[in-house]
């Protein structure tokens, strides 16, 4: 491997946020612009076989799995997660920043499972505890327990949009559920989510997911009523917002505007650093509910979440991921208490409410472990720490494609880390042409990002979808200084 320089951590005070600095938005999408502006710079024709041989050679086992998966689960997997070229690897142990497989190779875990993992994988403070509940209770009674109300009193104490919670079975479910809340609160129909972002799969949400101005495009039997009342805008396009806004207001208004506060798709397409605060007054000025989508920056960005790092009170706040640190039911919708009681449950109740449940919802198992998980969070300032592994990661990726002279753009936002090598999900989607024009670029650049994934982890690194990276506690200097020396090995074969 190369010897990299050693990246040092920047000096001075202990760190308090998550986010050290916001990107420089302007800057960043005219070198994102420029990165899908020129031909792709793929792994090397010449390359590629040695990088699947690896596959054959080392993953015989995951290869066998793959395969009996694909007779009994449609596709193979479960899970879009699970997806990797040339086929998925079979996991049998994770712990802290690595995950081994059935072939025994191991992997520094950039995935954390999609983000929850904020703590690494199976924390021995949290899997204790959750040892000890199974022990005492099991994982669900459908009864009250105490740990439902301290988690959600743990909520409710660092998200200052968060007065009340009501927990869900998972981040699709909590997005169902706030669109209903805000359409029973406001009595207005329309929604309006801002496009490219990623809110579920329910039936009003597959619309403009990953690509903005997509529309309907995902929303194979999925019937046109559903979609109906769901509207997309542009990130950052205000004034189209405004527009959306008014016209609505003309038919009965909006009921709420939905978004990722970081940008579509975990700051795929960063915001400007006030845009949650100019959609924030045009809320206020339409009568229109604000739900941050915090699935994924819950806890990930600081214990207050994004809405606490942006000085933004939203009015429905949905939770998910890292809520329960990795263990299932991870879901809630919070949110100010006069909107709230609209979720007020009971048999045969009179009040105004929005129909919102699940049997195993609140179990005590997922309580116990989204409890002591938060807890061990605030306790050893983890989404801090994480997000200086992440500030590190991205310094040392900075230095490979600018020494390697790559087109590829990398930027963080604390501990998700953004590494753009294809530009995927990043075309031209503002006019009906261009979106007709970019159908076949689009495949191939997605195979670009698929093949860079394979190389990474052909090199001990597992990612999300090769583009995003998820650092963690468990991420330590060496962690990230071996990781780097991996990632430069890679861009060694473009």
């Amino acid at each position: 491997m190369s010897n990299l320089a050693h990246i040092h951590s920047a000096g001075g005070a202990a760190p308090t946020q998550a986010i050290s600095s916001w990107p420089d938005t302007p800057d960043l999408y005219a070198r994102l612009a420029e990165l899908v502006g020129q031909p792709m710079r793929p792994i090397r024709r010449d390359a590629m076989p040695k990088i699947l041989r690896w596959f054959d050679d080392r993953c015989p086992g995951s290869r066998r799995l793959a395969e009996q998966a694909k007779t009994v689960i449609p596709g193979g997997i479960q899970h879009n997660l699970a997806f990797n070229h040339p086929f998925p690897l079979a996991i049998t142990q994770a712990e802290g920043a690595h995950v081994t497989d059935v072939d025994g190779n191991r992997y520094i875990d950039f995935l954390q499972a999609g983000g929850p993992t904020l703590l690494g994988s199976n924390h021995p403070v949290v899997k204790e505890k959750v040892h000890a509940l199974i022990d005492s209770c099991g994982p669900v009674t459908g009864l009250l327990h105490e740990y439902e109300v301290k988690l959600a009193e743990l909520v409710c104490k660092h998200m200052p949009g968060v007065d009340m919670l009501r927990l869900l079975g998972s981040g699709t479910e909590a997005v169902m559920g706030a669109v209903r809340l805000a359409r029973t609160y406001t009595k207005k129909k329309w929604i309006i989510k801002i496009g490219g972002a990623y809110h579920g799969w329910s039936d009003q949400l597959v619309y403009g997911m990953r690509l903005p101005n997509t529309g309907r495009m995902e929303a194979t039997g999925i019937p046109r009523g559903a979609t109906g009342h769901t509207q997309e805008c542009l990130p950052n396009d205000l004034d189209v917002l405004r527009r959306k806004l008014q016209i609505n207001r003309l038919r009965g208004g909006t009921a709420a505007v939905l978004l990722e506060p970081l940008g579509p798709e975990s700051g795929t397409r960063p915001v400007h650093k006030d845009y949650n605060q100019q959609v924030r007054k045009l809320c206020d000025e339409f009568g229109t509910l604000l739900i941050f989508d915090e699935v994924v920056t819950g806890f990930r960005v600081g214990m207050g979440g994004a809405q606490a790092y942006f000085g933004v009170t939203p009015d429905i706040t949905v939770l998910g991921k890292c809520l329960t640190g990795g263990y299932p039911m991870a879901g809630a919708i919070g949110g100010k208490k006069d909107v709230m009681m609209s979720l007020v449950g009971g048999i045969g109740t009179t009040s105004r409410r929005a129909f919102v449940g699940g049997t195993l919802s609140a179990n005590p198992l997922s309580c116990v472990a989204g409890y002591y998980a938060l807890q061990e969070a605030e306790r050893s300032n983890a989404a801090v720490l994480a997000g200086r592994a992440g500030d590190r990661l991205r310094r040392g990726l900075e230095e490979i494609i600018r020494r390697r002279r790559l087109p590829y753009v990398t930027y963080n936002m604390g501990s998700i880390v953004h590494l753009q090598t294809s530009g995927v999900l990043l075309l031209d989607t503002s006019s009906l042409w261009k979106l007709l024009k970019i159908k076949d670029e689009a495949r191939q650049r997605k195979h670009m990002m698929e093949e860079m994934g394979a190389a990474y982890t052909a090199h001990g690194l597992i990612t999300l979808a090769g583009s995003r990276v998820y650092t963690s506690l468990a991420d330590t200097d060496d962690v990230i200084d071996d990781a780097l020396n991996r990632f430069d090995d890679v861009f060694a074969l473009v």
